[in-house]
Parts: structure tokens; C-alpha cells; sequence
């Protein structure tokens, strides 16, 4: 590895605003797989560079892993062992050094990718944050912002299942019974920051009604934003809607942080 070399990944991973945790290899002691200095990075689905393999780091794998998951911003050492009991040959001890490295961005689930989802995804894409984008139509996507993610599901509830805690999902899709099962998929999860529903009053009347015959509770159903936007910002057209989902959205993560 060039001394540079995880410098120049850590800036790659953060002009595409993914997070990573840097493993520092801090004390080493006997035989062991590589010595003090050495770094490797842990994202969410790739790794880069690497620390000796093995136990060792299939393990230090899952620790960051689960401080991206948590966002955890925390540093963490942990002491190993490397004898038997983790799997290893060499039997020696070293020291890992967990440094998260978390910007504090969003995460965005966009369901729909119609007018309204084209210029809203558009728009959120000027912002610090990540963004997927969903939808079954995947001709829809051919004008998808750089750095978003665009996903073509069959089964969108899989994305609904697959994003993190604390992520913001709006729902805006083509059709309204996707629409419901998707608002109840997310209420149920109940770890979101925030839950937008494009649609009228009496849409959300509809939706309360049958949720509320679906288990969801009177307290949940107050979370969800619907009408979705700010509404000091009026208009109908999707470049207005946008700007008041946007506007909405930077108004809660601003108060989160």
C-alpha cells in the first residue's frame, strides 16, 4: 500500500458522500497478520485496502459496519487476540483504532419517479445528502442526478426495508394503493426522521382510516407529513411542490443538528 493511498480513497468516498470507518492497526505485539500503521476503510458495501484478513478483519468488518448502521461518530479500540478462540494461526495481540467518519447528511428514500420525483430529486441533489430513488420504471431514470442512486424494484417495500435508521422517506409514487403500502411499511419501522406523503387532506383522511384499521396508532399517524411541504410555499406545479418538500426537509434536518 502507498502511504497515500487510503488519503486519496477517503476523498472518493467523500465527493460520492458515502461514510466510511478508518481501521488503524495501533499496537501489534508477537506474530500478527500486518504492524502498526496499517489502514484499511469499511463502508457500507465495499471495503478498501485490507488488514491481514481472516478472523481478524472479517470481524473488524462487522464492528464498523455496525457503527455506520448506528452512526455512531464515537472512536473505538478494540483488543485482539489472535490466538484459537478468533480463528487466527498467528497468536499474537494487536489493537484496531475505529474512527467513523460520518457527515452528517441525510439519507433520502424518494419513492416515485414522475414530475413531481423528477424535480424533487433534482433539486435534493444540490444538497449534503444521499439520496435513493425508487421506482419500478426504470426508463425513468435515464436524467438521475450524479450521485444519486436509483433503484429498480419490482417490490419497492425492499428499499423501504433496506435504508437506515433515522433516514427521511417520501412517497410519491404513481399509484395509490403503493402508496399506502409503502406509508405502512415505513410507520411500522418507526426509526425514520421523516415521512412525507404527496397528496391532498382528504387523501390523508383516506390513509388514516384504513391505517388505523391496520394497527397504526393514533401517535404514529401524527409523524406523517401529508400534505408534504412547507405550506407558506404554495403552487401546484412540480417544481413548486419540490421547492416545499425540499424546504421542509432542510427545515427538520437543521433542527436535528
Amino acid at each position: 500500500m502507498n502511504d497515500d493511498e487510503w488519503i486519496a480513497i477517503l476523498m472518493q468516498l467523500r465527493e460520492r458522500r458515502e461514510p466510511c470507518v478508518l481501521l488503524t492497526v495501533l499496537a501489534d505485539k508477537g506474530s500478527v497478520p500486518r504492524n502498526c500503521g496499517t489502514k484499511m476503510i469499511v463502508g457500507r458495501e465495499q471495503t478498501f485496502l485490507t488488514i491481514g484478513g481472516g478472523h481478524l478483519e472479517y470481524q473488524s468488518i462487522a464492528m464498523a459496519r455496525a457503527m455506520l448502521e448506528k452512526q455512531s461518530t464515537m472512536l473505538h479500540t478494540e483488543h485482539f487476540n489472535l490466538g484459537a478462540r478468533l480463528g487466527q494461526c498467528c497468536g499474537g495481540m494487536t489493537t484496531v483504532l475505529f474512527e467513523p467518519l460520518i457527515q452528517a447528511q441525510p439519507q433520502i428514500t424518494v419513492f416515485g419517479a414522475g414530475h413531481v420525483g423528477q424535480a424533487l430529486v433534482a433539486l435534493l441533489s444540490t444538497l449534503p445528502c444521499h439520496i435513493t430513488w425508487v421506482d419500478e420504471r426504470a426508463d425513468l431514470f435515464s436524467d438521475a442526478p450524479q450521485g444519486v442512486k436509483t433503484v429498480h424494484a419490482e417490490d419497492p417495500l425492499d428499499a423501504v426495508h433496506a435504508a437506515p435508521a433515522q433516514s427521511y422517506f417520501i412517497v410519491m409514487t404513481h399509484s395509490h394503493p403503493r402508496d399506502l403500502e409503502l406509508t405502512e411499511a415505513i410507520l411500522k419501522r418507526g426509526d425514520y426522521r421523516y415521512l412525507g406523503l404527496i397528496g391532498s387532506q382528504t387523501k390523508r383522511q383516506r390513509f388514516e382510516y384504513r391505517l388505523a384499521g391496520k394497527g397504526i396508532t393514533v401517535e404514529q399517524l401524527s409523524t406523517l407529513r401529508c400534505p408534504v411541504g412547507l405550506p407558506d410555499v404554495k403552487g401546484k406545479l412540480p417544481a413548486e411542490i419540490a421547492v416545499a418538500i425540499t424546504a421542509e426537509i432542510i427545515a427538520v434536518y437543521q433542527a436535528a443538528s
